[in-house]
């Protein structure tokens, strides 16, 4: 297993290597001159010399791109210019948000998704199939900003249920009540829910027609064992890479919630940086939560490697 974990963090390397250079490449090609407008106004031909001289933009492209990757590696992601901080700083902070409100999702829709799965295939062509896959077809084909938008439509405005948007009140006690009430509606707007269920569903329909359940079931096994002991474990070798790649789908689908709920995450600070040109701040935070979703699809293929030896091989 220690080889093998190793060998996934190797094979890592290349991947975040690319990341870098596109993230790079991607705010080098972006129309304007970053130097001016970060001057704003006081973008005298003297000043926007002398910025860009101070933050190496006159230096050939390549070069750029190998000082930043080289300050990176030795964890210097550089200063935000809109912001005066260290961009490590600021990514770390607004990260914590990030992770409370897409863990929460992920968590919510890998439960929810799975169990909405089995239930699905152990009743194939029943009542609870067909309006658990009319659900899912509903939840996948509304788009998470869209949903975000009406929960707090109504849910908010009209109901008065939850607040509107923000991840702590503005007045009163931060305690957990206050986060839960602010987190419910953001976290349930992150929809993955659906393709979990539809593609636990498929992974177990497949397993119920193996040979190992008709023998269990011959044996006299509680259908419920059959269902939720055997069979669900010997799906989950399908299933988890579908959470791995559901977690990528969690992240992207927060800088939209962050945004219609003002949550104070990652996604939203980008959004900022990137109307303000904060070039350094951009490029770290897209760096860092890259760098986060290899890392968890490595822990992903390791906890399937686990279920199923045969895949180290």
């Amino acid at each position: 297993m220690t080889g093998y974990i190793l060998k996934r963090l190797v094979s890592a390397v290349p991947v975040l290597l690319g990341i870098t250079v596109i993230v790079f490449l991607i705010m080098a090609m972006i129309p304007g001159d970053p130097a001016t407008a970060i001057l704003g106004s006081y973008a005298t031909p003297e000043n926007v010399e002398k910025l860009n001289r101070d933050l190496g933009l006159d230096k050939p492209l390549v070069q750029q791109y190998f000082i930043w990757l080289g300050n990176m590696l030795t964890g210097d992601f550089g200063t935000s210019f809109a912001l005066n901080r260290p961009v490590l700083d600021e990514v770390l902070e607004r990260f914590n948000g990030t992770l409370v409100l897409a863990g929460t999702a992920f968590v919510l829709c890998s439960v929810l998704g799975v169990v909405a799965g089995v239930i699905s295939a152990a009743n194939q062509y029943g009542l609870a199939d067909k309006a658990i896959t009319f659900a899912v077809l509903l939840g996948i084909s509304i788009p998470s900003f869209f949903l975000g938008m009406m929960m707090i439509l109504f849910f908010a405005v009209n109901l008065r249920w939850f607040p509107v948007s923000g991840m702590w009140p503005i007045y009163g006690a931060r305690d957990l009540s206050a986060l839960v009430s602010h987190l419910t509606m953001p976290a349930l707007a992150v929809v993955a829910t659906g393709v979990i269920a539809r593609l636990s569903r498929s992974a177990m329909l497949e397993v119920l027609r193996q040979d190992f359940i008709r023998t269990a079931r011959a044996k006299g096994v509680h259908e419920r064992g059959v269902i939720w002991r055997h069979s669900l474990r010997a799906a989950m070798v399908s299933i988890i890479p579908v959470l791995g790649i559901q977690a990528g789908f969690v992240l992207s689908g927060a800088v939209y919630i962050e945004i219609v709920f003002q949550w104070p995450g990652v996604g939203r600070m980008l959004v900022d940086a990137i109307l303000k040109r904060d070039i350094l701040l951009v490029q770290g935070g897209v760096v860092f939560v890259a760098a986060c979703y290899v890392m968890f699809n490595i822990a992903v293929d390791v906890a399937q490697s686990l279920l199923d030896p045969r895949i180290k091989t």
